[in-house]
Order: structure tokens, then sequence, then C-alpha cells
């Protein structure tokens, strides 16, 4: 496992859970508001899949989750094997993905290997590919949201939103590609200089903005959050 960051501890990144945090190294897209250049660009000390597994048994008295993310973690030849060493700790996980890899998300939601699932919907699929900056397969994403859309594992969409990339009807597009979810998330764009395309290029959306998408797209989907 490329593992090239860590959180220790987070009360944010797992909803209801203390949990460690991963990052894996790279990334198939080249979101330009994606605000982990480093790790997309695999920029960092690789640490040590036995030093992190010794970690965590002893952070098992102030832990109980381990998140997963990225980059986009399902890149990882090792990963599969990395998430079983991990369940034999007894330790609930959750993974960060952007859906490009709907075979390994199959085998690890059927084999109950993962709790949680994130995934990443960058845009309305018909505008993806000027969103990611890469050659995208949407079937894809398309099979990825399928099996999650099936509720074998707890799962939320989330979509980082930026006036300059998504208008408000683009994420009501989005919302109804995703109707009936569980829970959809936006995420507001936040500036700073570890932006992949550099600062000051993206504008986040305002407060009484956001609350008109939210009312606007609440009819299709079972519960929106505002992060």
């Amino acid at each position: 496992m490329n593992i090239i960051g860590i959180e220790k501890s987070s009360f944010i990144d797992y909803p209801n859970n203390i949990c460690t945090v991963l990052f894996t190294g790279g990334c198939n897209f080249r979101c330009p508001y994606c605000h982990n250049s480093s790790i997309v660009n695999n920029t960092g000390d690789r640490i040590d899949e036995d030093k992190i597994i010794v970690f965590l048994k002893k952070r098992k008295k102030f832990i109980d989750s381990l998140c997963i993310s990225g980059g986009e973690p399902t890149l990882q030849k090792d990963l599969y094997d990395f998430i079983c060493r991990v369940k034999e700790e007894d330790f609930i996980i959750k993974l960060d993905t952007n859906g490009t890899n709907p075979t390994l998300l199959r085998n690890l939601i059927d084999k109950k290997l993962i709790d949680y699932v994130a995934m990443d919907i960058k845009a309305p699929l018909a505008k993806y590919p000027s969103i990611v900056e890469s050659v995208v397969d949407l079937k894809d994403i398309q099979e990825s949201i399928n099996i999650l859309l099936k509720n074998k594992v707890e799962y939320e969409f989330r979509t980082t939103i930026c006036k300059e990339l998504l208008s408000i009807e683009d994420i009501k597009t989005i919302a109804k590609e995703l109707k009936g979810c569980k829970t959809y998330v936006l995420q507001n764009f936040r500036d700073g200089e570890t932006v992949l395309a550099g600062e000051n290029k993206f504008t986040s959306y305002k407060a009484e903005e956001l609350k008109e998408i939210e009312e606007a797209i609440s009819t299709l989907l079972n519960r929106v959050i505002i992060r």
C-alpha cells in the first residue's frame, strides 16, 4: 500500500466515529478544486504498512475506526489485503472513493470488509470529463452508484461545489441522477494554497445560495447535508 499521509485522530471524517485517516498517494482524476494536491501528485514519504498496523493496535482504546482516503485508494493493488489485515483487528472501515473501480467496491461490500462508503460525485455524468480533466469510463461511475443504491452498506454521495465549475442547475441534475439515495452531501469549496489548480481560482457558494440549493433538491433525496 502506498500510504503517504496519516491523520491520527479525526472527529469529522467518519460520521459518529473517532477514526484514523490514511491517505494513499496518486489519483486517476485531476479535479482542479482538489485540496489534496500533494496526495494527488503522490508527493510525500511512504509510511510502512506494518507500522500502520502496529499504530492502530496501540490506539484501540482511543479510536474505533479507520478511514482510507486519497488520492484514490482503489488504485492500490494491495488495498483488499490491507483492509483484510485491519479487519482482523476489529476496526470498522470507511472507504473514500471516486467510484472508478466498481469491481473492487462490490467485492469489498459483498465480503463485508468495509462498513461505510463515501463516493465523490464530481458532476452530472455528462460533464464528468471536463470536471475531472481525465479520461473517465462513465459506465464505471454509474455502476458504483448502483452498487451503493442497493443499500448493502452505509454510504453517502458527496459533491464539492464551486461557482466556476458547477451551477445550481448542474447540482439539480446530479440530484436527479441520484434520486432516492440515502444521504447526499454538498461540500462547499474552501480555497487554500494546497488546491490543485492554485489559490484564488474558484469561488464558494454563499450561505443563502446553499440553502436555495438544499431546498431545490430535498424532494428528490432522502437526506441532504451541507458541509
